[in-house]
């Protein structure tokens, strides 16, 4: 069989590695096993298309990994957790994380969110051939498309992908309301599903955060009661 797309597993149960190699090679997905995140920086190359980790593993865990393949590559990154409080979500996403999935999963879902992942990655990589440089301006600061940046001054506010990608949207889409499905659905390209509502929240108010726009009345991103998000 031709794979098409290459997988990194960790996990450090071992009947989760075999439940997610079986699904995904039955998804015609080649996978490559690891037993912590150890191995799984050991056994990353440039063959890998998206790696999934589990964030709980002995000797390296699954944010420690992620941390160091985002030193050589932005391949999407999928994080399999048995939590979902905030703290632990914000972490996960800080440390270059795209989405996540909580224990138990259903074998379906964990199939759409790579397939949306993979369609993503491959989108980005056209996107990033034919993008043409623009300076988008709100208030003091400066999104600069061409390099991806979101810069205050001289002073670069460091964002992750899906961080510039929800400013971006709705910078270039000023004063329009984005309800959180619409967010999901465009900035991670999947059907939004019960957990997404929070995946989105928690990116905003980490943006919220370094923008330093978190008081009672916002200067940059605004939350429209019981309708969304937007940029004025």
């Amino acid at each position: 069989m031709a794979y098409k797309y290459k997988i990194l597993v960790a996990d450090d149960a071992k009947e989760i590695r075999e439940l997610l190699r079986i699904v995904l090679e039955d998804a015609e997905y080649e996978v490559v096993l690891a037993e912590n995140g150890l191995e799984a920086v050991e056994k990353f190359d440039n063959s890998i298309h998206l790696v999934i980790l589990d964030i709980m593993m002995p000797i390296c865990g699954g944010i420690d990994a992620c941390t160091r393949i985002r030193e050589q590559t932005e391949v999407p990154i999928l994080f399999l957790t048995a939590k979902s409080a905030e703290e632990d979500l914000v972490e996960g996403f800080e440390a270059g994380g795209d989405d996540y999935l909580v224990k138990p999963f259903s074998c379906t879902e964990l199939k759409l969110r790579v397939k949306a992942l993979l369609r993503r990655s491959a989108t980005n990589v056209i996107k990033e051939e034919k993008k043409e440089a623009e300076r988008i301006i709100i208030k003091d600061l400066v999104l600069d498309t061409g390099i991806e940046q979101l810069l205050r001054g001289d002073e670069e506010i460091p964002l992750t992908e899906i961080e510039y990608r929800i400013l971006h949207l709705l910078a270039t889409n000023r004063n329009h309301i984005f309800t959180a499905k619409e967010i999901y659905e465009k900035v991670w390209g999947e059907t939004f599903m019960s957990n997404s509502t929070n995946t989105v929240m928690v990116h905003i108010r980490n943006i919220r955060k370094k923008l330093g726009d978190t008081g009672p009345e916002a200067k940059y991103l605004h939350n429209i009661w019981g309708r969304g998000y937007r940029i004025v």
